[in-house]
């Protein structure tokens, strides 16, 4: 039988070359204008001064040596080695000036990208493997820095360059000079030929590149079920096709761009040999000097290594703006969920609650909810239970708002939370996920997460009442100890502890416990009990339970089915009519009992 690829597939490719994302780079650029023109002016005299060598070999060739000129020669000895110490010291000031300029716009794109990865809504990070996103703020934003320092002032720099050859060329010699120009119109067509080919090629590996991040960032963090399920051998194999598509791909773009420099050092070999051939005729007639046959020939070399490094200047522009379109393109990712122009800051929250014919969907034509209407007094405890993808994460998800309604109102003490700033709505919230998240850092800094300003005897507090503190006591270094990436060194339990120490701390006015306590084992969970009522009580609370013996004790249990509200009521109300909620119950008890 096929095995199914898993992996996920390319990115659609733009075809047009878009120097829109060019022009916003600037945005970038321009806050160094200042140094740029430095590094490009010291750049310029610097290029200018090794220019000066080839007519002082000139007058040696033809002066001092033929006279005997000793002095002379002398002379044209130190001033050669002048004006190379005078190239030198410029350009090694430029390259220390652009350097800084370079680590300054890798920091702003990264900075800007990281902010708006920050407001970009769940729906975003829903859609897209979390190696496609990392490869962007890390490894494009290094590619492109270069390209829009080095790479903008090198394209101006090798432009002056190339006119002050032309400038002196000419003053060597007319029709010599114009064998060497003979050669520019075979460079364009060449130039031309190869453009569209590169972009598309290095396009290619940008995105073969990052599906291969996306499936390795994957699989490292999975690495436990890959062995759980023994699918190693599977994995390497789809990582192997991966690995060989980015070979190809990348390959296929170094063919084109290895073009570039041998047929531009072809021409230049040509335009060379026809520089000493029409020469020595010329020379035979006695109208030339050797000096100026030797001086041409050192400016037409000099001549095409502008024209090679602009060459390979823009295989670097050919190469980065796919990165760049990458990156502006996340950057023009919607913030669908936002604050309103007009939003105000909200109040104090009681805890009021209000659905108000609710719509929502997460893919259009696929309704999750549906007019759905309800309302929670202040301090009210309400369980939402249902099947599986029925909405009751959806309502809480939409009750912080990390969703907009497709249509209908969602009221906190009687204010529509779409019209309020988010940091305002959200701080009031303390919502509690199954899976429990925790940062890299020490166990009193998850804590505080929420509240940076809370002090040790705070935390303390926080642990004990959700029996988080006999467990931290015995780390290594209690509340300092370090934990790795996602909590690697502690239990799922644990975790959920100090994931419950970092809600109450926050002390929020609304209270939403999504499977909670699923990774606790029910010892630990009977002891939290008075913990989660000291947490419950003042605060309206929405809990996501399937061991729906934990919320027998809540005011209102909504069963949550058909994209709405099918029942409402305390366990007693739903139990005495014998409806969805009372067939859920009686068969995970039935379940439990024929377990036991």
């Amino acid at each position: 039988m096929a095995r199914r690829n898993t992996y996920k597939e390319d990115e659609i490719l733009e075809e047009p070359f878009d120097i829109r994302h060019l022009l916003r780079a600037w945005v970038y650029i321009k806050k160094h204008a200042f140094k740029m023109i430095a590094a490009l002016l010291l750049s310029a005299l610097g290029g200018a001064a090794a220019l000066v060598s080839p007519m002082i070999v000139q007058q040696a060739l033809d002066v001092a040596i033929p006279s005997g000129d000793e002095k002379m020669l002398y002379r044209l000895v130190i001033y050669v080695s002048v004006f190379y110490i005078i190239s030198v010291l410029f350009t090694t000031a430029r390259s220390y000036i652009m350097l800084n300029v370079s680590q300054d716009i890798i920091y702003q794109i990264r900075d800007d990208l990281f902010k708006h990865l920050q407001k970009l809504p769940f729906q975003y990070y829903d859609d897209r493997p979390q190696g496609k996103i990392l490869v962007r703020v890390v490894n494009y934003v290094n590619s492109v820095s270069d390209m829009l320092s080095n790479g903008l002032i090198n394209v101006v720099l090798e432009i002056i360059n190339l006119i002050f050859i032309v400038v002196f060329m000419f003053a060597v010699d007319v029709k010599l000079s114009l064998v060497v120009l003979a050669g520019v119109p075979f460079l364009m067509v060449f130039m031309f030929w190869i453009k569209n080919k590169q972009r598309k090629a290095w396009q290619a590996v940008s995105n073969k590149n990052s599906n291969l991040n996306a499936y390795l960032q994957e699989n490292i963090v999975g690495a436990r079920i890959t062995q759980i399920f023994a699918r190693e051998n599977e994995n390497a194999e789809i990582f192997k096709k991966l690995s060989g598509d980015c070979r190809k791909t990348w390959m296929t773009a170094v063919e084109y761009s290895n073009m570039v420099w041998p047929g531009i050092d072809i021409i230049s070999v040509l335009v060379r040999a026809a520089i000493f051939i029409f020469g020595l005729v010329i020379f035979s007639q006695g109208n030339e000097t050797l000096g100026t046959i030797v001086a041409i020939s050192s400016y037409a070399s000099r001549f095409w290594q502008p024209i090679m490094n602009l060459g390979n200047i823009f295989n670097g522009f050919i190469n980065n703006m796919a990165y760049l379109e990458r990156i502006f393109e996340t950057m023009d990712e919607p913030i669908t969920v936002d604050d309103a122009p007009d939003a105000v800051e909200m109040k104090k929250v009681v805890g009021e609650v209000t659905f108000e014919n609710v719509s929502f969907s997460y893919e259009p034509g696929k309704e999750i909810l549906h007019n759905v209407s309800f309302s929670v007094k202040p301090g009210e405890s309400v369980a939402l239970v249902g099947p599986t993808g029925a909405g009751k994460s959806t309502i809480v998800s939409l009750i912080s708002r990390f969703y907009n309604v497709d249509s209908g109102r969602i009221l906190i003490d009687g204010e529509d939370i779409s019209k309020v700033t988010l940091k305002s709505l959200r701080s009031q919230m303390g919502i509690m996920l199954q899976d429990s998240f925790i940062f890299s850092g020490t166990i009193g800094d998850n804590i505080r997460y929420g509240k940076l300003d809370a002090t040790e005897s705070e935390i303390r507090r926080a642990s004990k009442t959700v029996c988080a503190d006999a467990f931290i006591k015995t780390m290594p270094a209690g509340y300092s100890t370090e934990v790795k990436e996602r909590g690697a060194l502690l239990s799922q339990g644990q975790k959920q502890l100090i994931s419950f120490a970092r809600t109450l701390l926050s002390d929020p006015a609304i209270l939403v416990l999504d499977e909670a306590t699923s990774s606790i084992d029910v010892q630990t969970e009977k002891a939290l009990q008075k913990g989660l009522d000291a947490m419950l009580a003042g605060r309206t609370s929405f809990i996501i339970a399937h061991r729906l013996s934990t919320i027998t004790k809540c005011d209102k249990i909504m069963y949550i089915s058909d994209g709405g509200i099918t029942e409402c009521g305390s366990h007693d109300e739903l139990m005495a009519k014998k409806g969805d909620y009372y067939h859920l119950y009686t068969a995970q008890i039935e379940g439990l009992d024929a377990c036991s």
